[in-house]
């Protein structure tokens, strides 16, 4: 009965052992930036990255066009 309680003990250590360690590779996984399962950050950084150059481009193209309207009134 002691050795079945002691095995059935370490067994229940093992396995929060286990979930603690996959607990700690998660944070450390938020914590560096790094991708994760269910991480949003590479998904928004890519979006805030593809609105940036929208942006630029917008106003590379607004300069062009007041050029063009400045050599065509010309």
């Amino acid at each position: 009965m002691l050795e079945r309680q002691a095995a059935q003990f370490g067994a229940a250590v093992l396995k929060v052992e286990a979930e603690l360690s996959a607990q700690i590779r998660y944070l450390t996984q938020v914590a560096t930036g790094q991708p994760h399962e269910g991480s949003s950050y590479a998904a928004r950084k890519g979006c805030q990255l593809a609105l940036n150059r929208l942006e630029y481009a917008r106003r590379r193209l607004g300069e062009l066009q007041r050029g063009c309207q400045q050599l065509l009134e010309a």
